[in-house]
């Protein structure tokens, strides 16, 4: 699959999914959000760039901290993008604007912006180095360019007992061209490679005990993962589904079933010319 088809496919499933993907069980993107605003270390009156805002976790998260500023948030998904606007018009949001765009072809003068993220987004793009420095590109010199993406054991093993029981019913999971930077290591390359410097990366966990099974499930199915299980016949599904939380529902403890979620932040400035 190449980019163009790979572009095509997200889109699908990311509108297909808009409407859960704000659900209790992902409620690790908005805490991951947090985290970023305040990693970023904001003045408070600048003007950052959010590119593949998705629902706009982070898009509000920055907006909050920017008193005095304003949020420019991207993404390709329509279905996302109204789910965005629709939270940040419930939580009074005001300094926040979303336009529908693809986050290869950002269209922006350059050095337009203060500062700018992209929250579990940059690793959808099979040239990364590229991505990232066209997204500095629209930041001004000096200033701060931060991503944030999963750590590589993130999810287990929930994870690997779903990409397992799908290699039952033959299907494989795609190249896993994010574990490039689901380590430090990696993060650091990535930013150097882009022209970035002053390069920090910070580890966190925002895991949380899942109530159920059917809430895995329900990360599964309003996620990406959605287009692996989309590939079974619909009858396969159903059976793949109960099969599946059967063994994640052995996983349970008294506090539920943990759901570990590595995150890594990694912050950079861009050149300055001097």
């Amino acid at each position: 699959m190449d980019q163009q088809q790979l572009k095509a496919a997200l889109k699908q499933t990311f509108d297909t999914v808009s409407n859960g993907y704000d659900g209790r069980a992902l409620r690790f993107f908005p805490e991951s959000a947090g985290n970023m605003a305040a990693l970023l270390g904001l003045k408070g009156d600048e003007h950052v760039l959010d590119v593949a805002c998705g629902t706009g976790h982070a898009s509000v998260a920055v907006a909050r901290a920017l008193p005095g500023g304003r949020v420019t948030a991207v993404d390709f998904s329509t279905g996302m993008l109204d789910q965005a606007r629709r939270k940040a018009g419930s939580l009074g949001i005001r300094n926040v604007e979303f336009h529908e765009g693809d986050m290869q072809h950002l269209r922006f003068p350059p050095g337009s912006f203060d500062a700018a993220v992209c929250a579990f987004g940059i690793f959808f793009v099979i040239d990364m180095e590229t991505q990232l420095a066209h997204i500095a590109s629209m930041v001004k010199p000096g200033g701060r360019v931060m991503i944030s993406n999963f750590q590589e054991d993130y999810f287990h093993p929930l994870k690997d007992l779903f990409i397992d029981r799908l290699a039952v019913h033959g299907v494989q999971n795609p190249p896993q061209a994010w574990k490039r930077i689901s380590n430090e290591e990696g993060c650091r390359q990535l930013f150097e490679t882009a022209g970035l410097g002053d390069v920090r990366v910070e580890k966190r966990n925002v895991g949380y005990h899942l109530a159920s099974a059917e809430e895995w499930w329900d990360i599964v199915w309003n996620a990406g993962y959605r287009r692996l299980v989309a590939q079974l016949p619909e009858q396969d599904q159903k059976r793949f589904k109960r099969d599946h939380l059967e063994e994640v529902d052995a996983l349970r403890t008294g506090k539920g079933i943990w759901l570990d979620v590595g995150v890594l932040y990694t912050m950079g400035t861009t050149p300055t010319g001097s």
